[in-house]
């Protein structure tokens, strides 16, 4: 019973501190909030929490369910409208994809000195949950492991507009009060949504996909999305709560890590998001004039993190969101598959 009750006190104050997170317009405000308070609680006041406490770990693969379901409808016909210049992206996805985990994974585990599981999970350009739930099933240091990731999409989101702003001379994305909050989805949907959810973790476990809890529900509902089938709209208040229930999932794990060991871990993330940053910046100018866009508009969709905050980033530029979800869409399913790939082959030296 104390466990449980410790589990809803988390969740009310994690929901707290996302609503917090949200007022000072910080990225990503229900996720942070909530992983930023527990992970404090974690570090700093372990003794207040019951003996051998833990998230339910139930709890959280529900909501990483939904998460899947939100990244897999935004998978939508139309971001496929001209095929020639998404064929140039892609390649240069797929390469961008290689050489950033090639880099970072000797940030990690050479400089860092993080063991190979860490070390490759860590280093991935996208798939912040799919990395992280990976990791998990290979063994990886999950403290040291989500740590990375988080840092990765804070670097990123926090370097990568204020860097545009100052060019520009004005504020970009969500900063400059942009959104893409949609009109109220009426309740009538929940079963729909419910009913994908479990057919997509049922489907990622038949499949044997990586991270089925999450890759299967992405998966339905981008079939969904494409066929056009069932409208699947997942409303911005259940994203919010998974969000919420995530990051204090997530907060949690961080028993154990030191201020020395979170520096170490910025330190490490500012080596490699400033690489994948430069790497970016390189392909951005090349595939600039074929695309048919300019610098700072590819730049933003090979940005390795943020996907939410870089469409708004579009919206200030006067871009297609679209454009540039697709690319992150398409950077997040190509650091899946070469998860997939290169966990085969370098799990027999772990």
């Amino acid at each position: 019973m104390r466990h449980a009750i410790t589990t809803i006190g988390l969740i009310c104050l994690s929901a707290v501190a996302g609503v917090a997170a949200n007022w000072l317009g910080l990225p990503l405000p229900y996720l942070l909030g909530p992983l930023c308070l527990t992970a404090l609680i974690a570090t700093i006041l372990p003794a207040q929490l019951p003996d051998g406490y833990s998230f339910p770990n139930w709890l959280r693969m529900i909501f990483i369910a939904v998460i899947g379901l939100m990244i897999g409808a935004q998978v939508t016909p139309d971001l496929f409208a001209n095929g020639q210049r998404l064929l140039a992206s892609l390649l240069a996805l797929i390469g961008f994809v290689i050489l950033a985990i090639a880099f970072n994974f000797q940030v990690f585990h050479r400089f860092g000195g993080y063991d190979r599981a860490t070390a490759l999970y860590s280093s991935t350009p996208g798939g912040l949950y799919e990395s992280i739930a990976m990791g998990e099933e290979a063994g990886a240091d999950m403290p040291r492991l989500i740590l990375q990731q988080f840092l990765r999409i804070i670097v990123v989101v926090t370097m990568l507009p204020i860097g545009l702003s100052l060019w520009l001379g004005a504020p970009v994305g969500s900063a400059a009060g942009m959104t893409l909050a949609r009109p109220s989805v009426p309740l009538e949907v929940l079963p729909l949504i419910l009913i994908s959810g479990c057919l997509g973790i049922v489907a990622g476990k038949y499949l044997r996909l990586p991270a089925a809890q999450l890759t299967g529900p992405m998966l339905v509902a981008a079939l969904l999305s494409l066929t056009g089938l069932v409208p699947l709209d997942i409303p911005q208040w259940l994203v919010n709560d998974a969000q919420i229930v995530i990051g204090t999932a997530l907060g949690m794990r961080f028993t154990g890590l030191s201020r020395a060991l979170i520096l170490r871990g910025l330190g490490l993330s500012l080596i490699s998001v400033g690489g994948m940053l430069v790497l970016a910046a390189a392909l951005a100018a090349v595939l600039a004039p074929l695309a048919g866009e300019g610098f700072d508009v590819m730049l933003i969709s090979f940005a390795p993190g943020g996907v939410t905050e870089m469409a708004l980033v579009a919206l200030s530029l006067q871009a297609s969101p679209a454009f540039v979800t697709l690319h992150h869409i398409m950077r997040i399913l190509l650091t899946v598959i070469g998860l997939f790939v290169l966990r085969q082959r370098i799990a027999r030296r772990l």
